[in-house]
């Protein structure tokens, strides 16, 4: 990753970056002098959305840049399409000129475009920089950039490098860097106290573990974070076919979007008493891995039959709620790559999001649309509860159809939440199929820094 994407101004100056909207350019073009207007003619620039023309300086090298907005119907149209210039234009320094509304946005959009994953390669040269805008709070920038980092991370590493121990490694290096405690069940010591879990990664030979971080006053409102952490998941018993396999490195996308959104938190100190639970398992398969027609006991004391191995996320959240909802925080969140069904409601870019809260609600889609980071709000249907209904034990984890599985999953989650003020629920996909203004192909952070500016607004 290039993490000095964003710089202050250098002593010999950058080249400015004229955004421009489509319905402006005729105007703008007759401004230019005769040589820098022929040039743009002869690129055959129109201002669409995320294009750009490079105007050369009278001594040869670049002068300024035009960066197209599109029209006023383009859907690409907003702060986030300047992340397109992070890996466009040349080696530079560039520094935002007229025309652009939020500065702080189309900032931010430039720095997380600058990420790489070079793990396992030799990094290339570092790219563009870009000015960070008067008035701007670079700290706060750097502060989400590296949250967003962290979480594409922790996802695009592979699974042979991120067993459950590998994610408790990586969640006790962030607790360390804020002083946060942090406190770590594995294995066998699982079976008593969250029984789900403990089933769920029997079958792996790397051994299932609830990691549990704590950050903050006593004193302060308790949030706390649950983020669904299976580091691989092969379906189980009911396995998965080798396309459904492809991606499932990332689905402990949800552990690494809260660890991202801590380390947001507790960069920022923000005045709340933060707790994040992970459990983290495989869902492997051997002579001990959990069946369908299992009946499992769960920590709250609920009995699940297992109506599918390959639903085993629910499973292990949980077991977590159940410890979370014992002290009774002011709000609990989850995220978790949970449901198929959730991509084909919303597709890949739009996570859905679940809660009785109403103002919650409202709350947070307004902070949503302030950081240009969507979410949808799909309703806890109480009626699709009854689906969730077994023979044999007190609940089944799924329905016996196929409708409606995200809201079937999250009220599944709801069962073991009674004594939170506020439940809510993320269904988030965590990855880009393709490369995207903020970002290239690969793990990324969803709902976090709508998430983030809620509490921030409320806890700062």
């Amino acid at each position: 990753m290039d993490s000095s994407a964003l710089v202050a101004e250098p002593p010999g100056g950058a080249v400015p970056i004229h955004a421009l909207k489509a319905e402006d350019l005729e105007r703008a073009i007759a401004g230019l002098d005769e040589r820098d207007r022929r040039f743009v003619l002869a690129q055959g620039f129109k201002a669409e959305a995320g294009r750009h023309v490079v105007i050369p300086a009278p001594d040869g090298n670049i002068g300024r840049v035009l960066f197209g907005l599109g029209g006023a119907d383009s859907p690409e149209r907003g702060p986030l399409v300047f992340g397109k210039l992070a890996t466009a234009l040349p080696k530079g320094t560039y520094r935002l000129a007229e025309g652009v509304d939020e500065p702080e946005f189309a900032a931010l959009a430039f720095a997380l475009a600058s990420y790489r994953f070079e793990r396992y390669r030799k990094p290339k040269e570092d790219g563009p920089r870009l000015v960070v805008p008067a008035g701007v709070d670079g700290a706060a920038l750097g502060r989400i950039r590296d949250a967003v980092f962290l979480t594409r991370d922790l996802i695009n590493i592979p699974a042979n490098d991120c067993s459950p121990h590998d994610l408790a490694h990586a969640a006790s290096s962030l607790a360390g860097r804020f002083g946060a405690s942090v406190s770590i069940i594995e294995g066998e010591a699982l079976a008593r106290g969250f029984p789900m879990l403990h089933a769920v990664g029997a079958g792996s030979d790397r051994p299932p573990c609830l990691i549990d971080i704590r950050w903050g006053s006593e004193s302060d409102p308790k949030v706390t974070l649950v983020g669904k952490g299976i580091v691989f998941d092969t379906g189980g018993l009911d396995i998965k076919p080798a396309t459904g396999m492809a991606l499932m490195k990332k689905d402990m996308g949800g552990a690494a979007n809260v660890l991202g959104l801590a380390s947001m938190i507790m960069e920022a100190g923000l005045k709340l008493r933060l707790r994040v639970l992970v459990p983290a398992a495989e869902n492997a398969i051997s002579g001990r891995a959990f069946r369908p027609g299992d009946v499992l006991r769960s920590r709250k004391g609920l009995t699940v039959e297992i109506g599918n191995t390959d639903a085993e996320g629910r499973l292990v959240l949980a077991d977590a709620l159940a410890l979370a909802d014992e002290e009774a925080p002011n709000l609990v969140v989850t995220m978790a790559t949970l449901t198929g069904a959730a991509r084909v409601a919303l597709g890949p870019d739009v996570p859905p999001f679940f809660t009785d809260d109403v103002d919650f609600a409202a709350g947070l889609e307004s902070a949503a649309a302030e950081v240009h980071d969507p979410v949808w709000r799909l309703p806890l249907w109480k009626p699709y509860d009854s689906w969730l209904g077994s023979k044999v034990a007190d609940l089944n984890h799924i329905a016996p159809n196929g409708f409606a599985g995200s809201i079937v999953a999250a009220l599944f989650l709801r069962r073991f939440v009674s004594a939170a003020r506020t439940f809510a629920h993320f269904d988030i996909f965590a990855w880009n199929p393709t490369a995207r203004a903020i970002g290239p192909e690969g793990g990324e952070a969803q709902a976090i820094r709508a998430l983030f500016r809620y509490l921030s607004q409320r806890h700062g």
